[in-house]
């Protein structure tokens, strides 16, 4: 669980670094007044507000799903165990076909 903790913690300061430059690059072109300029820094400005959100639905959905699983994983660990061994059987199966 730490693992993805670590590896969410990791997308989101990725996302979050993009987002920042992404405002940087509205709030450089605040003072252009070309008519072309400003629709594109507000679309952007608008798309990034909108990303913003979603992203933090999306985070938030992630980690509901995955301390499911791991919850899933403590209640009834041979049924993962023998869930993960047969998926495994299945794709080396597979593999080996070609």
């Amino acid at each position: 669980m730490a693992y993805i903790r670590d590896t969410s913690r990791a997308m989101r300061l990725e996302i979050q670094h993009l987002m920042d430059q992404a405002q940087a690059l509205v709030d450089a072109t605040a003072g252009e007044q070309a008519g072309r300029v400003k629709a594109a820094r507000d679309a952007l400005g608008g798309s990034l507000e909108s990303a913003k959100t979603a992203f933090g639905r999306v985070e938030d959905r992630f980690m509901d799903k995955i301390q499911a699983a791991d919850a899933g994983i403590h209640e009834k660990p041979y049924y993962a165990i023998a869930g993960a061994w047969l998926g495994g059987l299945l794709l080396g199966w597979l593999l080996a076909r070609k």
